[in-house]
């Protein structure tokens, strides 16, 4: 793999009133949880956290869901609760990180022979 480049997968979720976001790190083991609901969410999840996306679909500035959000589209203000909600409705999503361009250390540069 190339310095910087990843793949970012997360569930997204379309709400009645905002977009919600949930990230994932293990795509197989999501998959086998939505089989069997056994497997832990910590073996594929990468922070127990929600995120909203202010109406701009999967895409846009993520933010932390308020408890207030959370409480008007789910019922519970809860994040354990919520996300397997969102787990469960959601589409998986899955995005590739380009590489970094650019100098690997610009400090460097006056110590190249010429």
């Amino acid at each position: 793999m190339t310095r910087g480049e990843a793949i970012k997968s997360k569930v997204h979720y379309k709400g009645k009133a905002d977009d919600f976001l949930v990230f994932v790190d293990d795509v197989d083991e999501y998959r086998t949880w939505l089989k069997d609901k056994s497997v832990p969410l910590a073996h594929f999840i990468s922070a127990f956290k929600v995120f909203v996306t202010h109406r701009q679909g999967a895409q846009g500035t993520y933010d932390t869901a308020s408890k207030q959000s959370l409480s008007a589209e789910f019922d519970t203000d809860k994040t354990d609760d919520v996300i397997p909600i969102i787990l469960e409705k959601g589409t998986l999503q899955t995005m590739e990180m380009p590489e970094r361009q650019g100098p690997t250390n610009d400090t460097m540069d006056s110590m190249r022979t010429k």
